[in-house]
């Protein structure tokens, strides 16, 4: 079966104002999100599941979906903040989402295939849906064996001030050991570096894999990260702005030895929208690839 590609979507609201506030990037008014469903279809993916809050449905479906609607299967999932695992209650005054972890556990009746996950909002490249398309085909259902694909530091920085970055450490045979969180990485002319609040200075040399929130699991992962979800509950369910990320619950299935996770490179250049001046600089780099032939001036004429 084809793999299915699973969009997180809940928290585009928060982040954006709403859905009228997703921004058209390429010549025909198409959103990132946009150029992410027609290179997840054009590397062999099958269906798109988006995990969304229940108030976006109606605009989600007239605005974004409809576009490619008639292209793929499309579904829907759900993140509210009381869908908790039996014995959990939502605390009082919580308001902020529970995380990707979260998200993804959300979508687990959506779900029947090996699947990817991205964010709605950020840009991947052709390449690395063409790695991960070709992982997931290969990859078995009940596996634990999963992917995740690592671009290139320097490849995801921006000109005007610092980022956040889930630097990758792998071990001789590519495989993901640990993810380290560097939340103010500048660009330092070819290379990179991180400055601490304490003021300790981590040197990059731009050539590092980093996580972008771009993985591949098999259904088998399911079950996992409910059981990671409700240790996160169990520890920090009173708080009410802790979040269980995707990164971190991998990192500690990989830890306990439950999987193992294989970093996919690509040559792909990520790009989003840290900043209001990093938007000029997504239409010029989607008016380049539409120029050079790596997507039609139209995505869905």
């Amino acid at each position: 079966m084809k793999p299915t590609l699973l969009v997180l979507a809940a928290g585009m609201g928060s982040r954006y104002g709403g859905l009228k506030q997703i921004d058209p990037m390429g010549p025909s008014g198409e959103t990132i999100l946009d150029y992410s469903v027609f290179d997840a279809l054009r590397s062999g993916f099958g269906k798109v599941v988006f995990i969304i809050r229940p108030d976006f449905e109606k605009d989600f479906r007239e605005r974004v979906a409809a576009r490619f609607a008639n292209k793929v299967e499309v579904d829907f999932a759900f993140q509210t903040l009381d869908r908790l695992p039996s014995g959990f209650t939502l605390p009082a005054g919580r308001e902020k989402p529970w995380g990707t972890t979260h998200a993804i556990l959300c979508a687990r009746e959506q779900v029947r295939t090996p699947f990817a996950v991205i964010n709605a909002d950020d840009f991947y490249g052709s390449d690395s849906y063409a790695v991960l398309g070709k992982d997931l085909s290969a990859m078995d259902a009940s596996t634990t064996d999963y992917s995740m694909v690592g671009f290139t530091l320097k490849n995801t920085l921006s000109d005007h001030g610092t980022v956040a970055r889930g630097v990758c450490r792998t071990d001789p045979h590519g495989r993901l050991t640990d993810i380290r969180e560097l939340t103010k990485i500048a660009r330092m002319g070819t290379g990179a570096e991180h400055r601490g609040d304490d003021g300790a200075v981590v040197s990059l040399t731009g050539e590092e894999p980093v996580s972008m929130n771009m993985w591949g699991f098999a259904p088998s992962v399911f079950p996992l990260l409910d059981q990671e979800f409700r240790a996160f509950l169990t520890a920090k369910g009173s708080e009410l702005k802790s979040e269980c990320y995707i990164p971190i619950t991998v990192g500690s299935l990989i830890r306990e030895s439950k999987v193992s996770c294989r970093v996919l490179r690509t040559h792909s250049a990520w790009f989003g929208i840290t900043y209001r001046e990093d938007k000029p600089m997504v239409q010029a780099s989607i008016r380049s690839l539409v120029a050079s032939g790596d997507f039609p001036h139209s995505l869905w004429a």
